[in-house]
């Protein structure tokens, strides 16, 4: 597995960001049975500036928590069996890792949404990471359905890795 990471940003995490992000990616392959090695890219920021990708990328003008650029477009959230008939462009070249996509993460809505929802800056770092991962696995929140199973399989992930609610 193979995870780029980059801070763009000054505010710190108290942390080790890159650590947990390891170990949030490898749950969510795990739990989803991932046959494949993965490659994910994994970028904190600032409100300007995922205020600046939105705008550009979605034509939202506005910040957000986390954007999620998948690289890969799925028939069956989280069902990775279609990659064997798929073109070798979304696999790496050198690598063979199945290329997921970005990750962009504010590092201010971390803090404000940890402190609106009343948990650690590390549960929410964490399910905005979860949440995300499952974006670039097919899954999505656009119907009442879709967003109780999302919710439910981060929760699940973030439990197995003991990283609850409480901290």
């Amino acid at each position: 597995m193979t995870i780029y990471m980059d801070k763009e940003c000054s505010a710190d995490l108290p942390f080790d960001w890159e650590d947990i992000a390891v170990k949030v990616v490898e749950a969510v392959l795990d739990y989803t049975d991932c046959p494949y090695e993965a490659e994910v890219s994994v970028t904190l920021t600032d409100d300007a500036e995922i205020r600046t990708i939105n705008r550009e990328q979605r034509g939202i003008d506005a910040a957000t928590d986390v954007l999620s650029f998948p690289m890969v477009s799925y028939e069956i959230p989280g069902n990775f069996d279609f990659l064997e008939e798929e073109p070798a462009d979304c696999f790496h070249p050198d690598s063979g890792e199945l290329m997921l996509g970005d990750i962009v993460i504010s590092v201010d809505h971390v803090y404000a949404q940890a402190e609106q929802y009343g948990h650690s800056l590390l549960r929410e770092y964490a399910f905005l990471l979860a949440h995300s991962m499952f974006h670039l696995i097919g899954y999505d929140h656009m119907t009442e359905q879709e967003a109780a199973e999302m919710e439910r399989k981060q929760e699940e992930v973030l439990e197995r890795l003991n990283i609850t609610r409480d901290l």
